[in-house]
């Protein structure tokens, strides 16, 4: 059951890091090998601002162990848009950009709405419809990141249910905690690791949300949950998924 529960961060690069998560002097073209060592996912959130090729992706495929999975922020100009019934060719420039050059790392891609956009069953239902199944062959899976509290509705969880899209719950003091309980897929981005506590969150917490990952995988052999701590204080979360990852073991 552990192997699907993947507890990582967002990205790899960062400054901080370099003096509290890498081995000091480590080479930077050497820090995606190091930290998918000592995480069991990322999300990749240079993929929402930029076009990647092939080969980028098959390259971060090679750089990481095997079990390693990646989650990829599909790129802003299929859902930074009112009409969401328009993003056809954007969806599908990005999902025939290489994505599937990660083979089985390739996790779930994760649609984030505007913060502004609120939940219309006919817009969210046209996007859901024009998601595709599989790039070059591998099935794929999407999740939406809804910003906004009208939806956390009944009519919008039907609506995910029945294209088998996942939704993000965050835990933040921005967004809503979406709780989508007919998913197969749980997909928590945890917002609030604070720069005094030195796993980001108390350890306490975190085993709350590691108790709660088991609970929901345990649910049934298809369901899967990817934990990221990211934003907040980003230069904690590293430590807090390393604890997490630790309370899991354990």
């Amino acid at each position: 059951m552990n192997e699907r529960i993947h507890i990582g961060v967002g990205g790899w690069t960062f400054e901080p890091w370099r003096d509290n998560f890498y081995p000091k002097g480590l080479p930077h073209k050497e820090e995606l090998a190091y930290a998918s060592r000592h995480l069991t996912a990322i999300e990749i959130n240079g993929t929402f601002y930029s076009t990647f090729k092939p080969a980028q992706f098959a390259k971060w495929r090679d750089e990481t162990p095997e079990g390693f999975v990646f989650s990829l922020k599909a790129h802003r100009f299929a859902t930074y848009r009112r009409d969401l019934s328009t993003a056809r060719e954007p969806i599908e420039r990005f999902v025939g950009s290489g994505i599937a050059e990660l083979r089985d790392k390739l996790g779930p891609i994760v649609w984030q709405l505007m913060p502004s956009a609120k939940f219309d069953a006919d817009n969210v239902g046209a996007f859901f419809a024009m998601l595709p199944k599989e790039a070059a062959g591998r099935p794929l899976k999407h999740v939406l990141d809804a910003r906004h509290e009208s939806f956390d509705c009944e009519p919008y969880f039907e609506l995910a249910e029945r294209y088998g899209v996942g939704t993000v719950h965050s835990d933040s003091d921005d967004y809503p905690g979406l709780a989508d309980a007919g998913s197969e897929l749980a997909y928590l981005r945890l917002m609030r690791t604070s720069a005094d506590c030195p796993t980001g969150y108390p350890t306490e917490e975190i085993a709350k949300w590691v108790q709660g990952a088991r609970a929901w995988a345990g649910k049934g052999p298809g369901r899967e949950v990817f934990m990221y701590f990211i934003s907040g204080a980003k230069e904690r979360n590293p430590a807090a998924a390393m604890e997490a990852l630790r309370l899991l073991a354990g």
